[in-house]
């Protein structure tokens, strides 16, 4: 059995589609009446806290993002394997998200849409994008896929992770020693990182003070697209204020809604869009997880599971 437990949407479309694909292999959702000791999966995005209770015969914890952070840490986790959705789709709509921002930024769209509300005519020259580097945290997946994309265009690009990675037209450095020299010569930092006790905060105001100056006219530009945890939205309202920063683009937020009286709000050179980066399609999350099930349930081997050592 197949339970299915999202919470913050409307589950009863996403069961619907499990029961047509895995039929007649039976599919409930959490609130309905089962016997906890038949269900084999649980498909879940941000569990509640009783989400796992008498699943003693899990075989398999799946999840709808791409990001495991709140699986991982929740209290009452089961030792059954993660699966994360790792789908051509949620990979492209995080690169189009990416390509979006940096190439604005990158285009000073900043300086002309200010120059626009003043109507002034202020012909500054942006940078070829040959010239403005592009560092990205995070280098699997996702990052991978922004990389492929924003090479053709013609920028520099860096990529930092935990391991060194081996990527043609990526520069890469690797934690922790590596850090410093990859923010260095960075214009445009675009976070893409798993959320993990070493990554939470990362960025903050000293990470923000060691980018790139010179290259970008108002400043370097941060991109989050990964995790609200990973910034600190304090340092991130000074940056953007004090000129330490640019602009910056961010997706998610340390609370979600991002709150009304959040001063990022009102802050011209700071773009919010409400955690839609790369939002998991129902169809291609659906027929993932059911081959992964039906492969499972013949033998196969569960792929992209989670390293619980190292969080992702």
């Amino acid at each position: 059995m197949l339970l299915v437990h999202v919470t913050g949407q409307d589950q009863a479309p996403w069961a619907a589609a499990f029961a047509e694909t895995l039929a007649p292999y039976p599919v409930v959702q959490h609130g309905d009446g089962h016997d906890p000791a038949e269900v084999e999966y649980i498909f879940a995005w941000k569990p509640v806290p009783d989400a796992f209770e008498g699943l003693g015969n899990l075989k398999a914890v799946l999840s709808m993002g791409a990001g495991v952070d709140a699986l991982m840490q929740h209290p009452r986790l089961p030792a059954a394997p993660v699966v994360r959705f790792v789908a051509d789709d949620l990979s492209q709509r995080m690169s189009d998200y990416v390509v979006a921002h940096v190439t604005m930024h990158q285009r000073l769209f900043t300086s002309f849409r200010s120059a626009q509300r003043a109507h002034r005519w202020d012909q500054i020259k942006p940078p070829l994008a040959r010239d403005v580097t592009v560092g990205i945290m995070g280098m699997g997946e996702l990052g991978q896929r922004a990389a492929q994309s924003l090479g053709p265009l013609g920028f520099a690009l860096r990529g930092w992770s935990r391991s060194r990675k081996s990527i043609d037209g990526v520069t890469s450095f690797a934690e922790p020693d590596g850090f410093d020299a990859f923010l260095g010569g960075t214009d445009i930092l675009v976070n893409l990182l798993p959320l993990t006790p070493d990554t939470a905060g990362i960025l903050n105001r000293t990470t923000f003070g060691k980018l790139r100056r010179g290259v970008l006219p108002g400043g370097p530009v941060v991109i989050n697209a990964a995790r609200g945890k990973h910034q600190r939205e304090a340092d991130l309202v000074d940056a953007l204020r004090d000129g330490t920063l640019g602009a910056a683009s961010l997706d998610v937020f340390e609370t979600e809604p991002l709150p009304a009286d959040s001063p990022l709000w009102d802050i011209e050179n700071c773009y919010i869009t409400p955690h839609i980066s790369a939002v998991s399609d129902i169809k291609s999350c659906v027929d993932y997880f059911t081959r992964i099930i039906q492969a499972h349930e013949g033998g196969g081997a569960l792929p992209h599971v989670v390293d619980r050592a190292r969080g992702y």
